[in-house]
């Protein structure tokens, strides 16, 4: 039976591919950061996976050197979904940087060490589509230009660590070069497997709770986090991925289309009025976690999705249906009132 290294194990995509690893009969092993993140993981997977048992849950760290050849060691496969996300930018990028690129620098050469046959690595869409002068519908060609004043220091995390992870592999002989795939997301939603309501969906529970009387004109692409995994694993094993990014959209949205499609599922707190592109600068001024997004709004960013369409051969979960079951699970929770 292969076993498979899942890095940031407690996160968002991590629990959703290791759920969908168990539930195939995959040997997993997970990183994690400290005993809670641990604790969390087994709990998740005790409530929604038929294998639980099939998981060793190690302790390593993106910023230490520590734990990772052990992470690794005796597995065929990788799947390198550890990343911070936040979205108020940082006081230093480094925050953000410095785990994501030297963290990917560790686990890729302990990945080298015990000849591990695959790597899939978690990037973003993020890592593609900011700091171009002119718009477009972006493919896997396109790479930020993370030097640009209007990147953030997430969008310049991801790009950096893809760059690093591609570079390494092209550093290294033949011998020893394992095969990549990247898979670079748009914003990922859909049902959670823990407590942790993560990033994405805190923002969507912002709206739903009707915390923003005035929505951003924010244009974004969509994508249910159930397909991010599912694609996860059909890279780690497909072939036709290797060497390749992919972009994963289901759809893209202005952020009041999500709204009205919360008004349909029978939540009437989100506003269905859109934010003045000047109001919204203004404020990013005086709310860091604005700060984020505050250079995007009004601009229409589109993703060509023809890759993923010709590689994996599924119909994507529509967000419509994403957006509808996250709502719910959040109401659920008791977290919308």
């Amino acid at each position: 039976m292969d076993e498979v290294l899942v890095t940031g194990g407690s996160g968002f995509i991590a629990l959703h591919c290791i759920q969908q690893l168990l539930d195939q009969g995959f040997k997993v092993r997970c990183t994690v950061r400290s005993e809670k993140k641990r604790l969390e993981v087994m709990k998740a997977m005790e409530h929604h996976s038929s294998n639980p048992d099939f998981l060793t849950i190690v302790f390593a760290d993106l910023l230490l050197d520590e734990g990772w050849e052990d992470a690794v060691k005796g597995c065929r496969y990788v799947l390198h979904t550890a990343s911070p996300f936040v979205t108020q930018a940082p006081t230093n990028e480094d925050v953000l940087i410095r785990p994501a690129v030297d963290g990917t620098i560790r686990l890729l050469n302990a990945c080298t060490v015990h000849q591990v046959e695959k790597v899939v690595l978690t990037s973003s869409f993020a890592a593609i589509c900011y700091g171009h002068a002119e718009h477009k519908i972006y493919d896997e060609s396109d790479w930020t230009q993370y030097n640009d004043k209007s990147v953030t220091a997430y969008a310049k995390s991801k790009t950096l660590a893809e760059k690093t992870a591609w570079d390494f592999v092209q550093s290294l002989d033949e011998k020893r070069r394992f095969k990549l795939t990247v898979l670079n997301p748009v914003g990922v939603m859909g049902p959670m497997l823990s407590d942790d309501v993560g990033t994405t969906n805190a923002e969507l529970l912002l709206l739903l709770k009707g915390k923003f009387p005035r929505v951003p004109k924010l244009h974004v692409g969509w994508v249910d986090v159930r397909d991010v995994a599912k694609a996860h694993i059909t890279a780690m094993t497909c072939s036709n991925t290797d060497s390749e990014r992919i972009i994963l959209c289901e759809k893209e949205f202005w952020l009041v289309e999500i709204a009205e499609i919360f008004r349909k599922t029978g939540f009437l707190r989100p506003s269905l009025k859109e934010m003045p592109n000047i109001i919204m600068k203004i404020l990013a001024l005086f709310i860091r976690d604005l700060s984020g997004i505050a250079n995007y709004v009004g601009q229409e960013i589109y993703a060509n999705k023809d890759k993923a369409k010709g590689i994996f051969d599924w119909e994507f979960i529509s967000i419509e249906e994403s957006a509808a079951e996250t709502a719910h699970q959040l109401d659920r929770m008791g977290l919308v009132d």
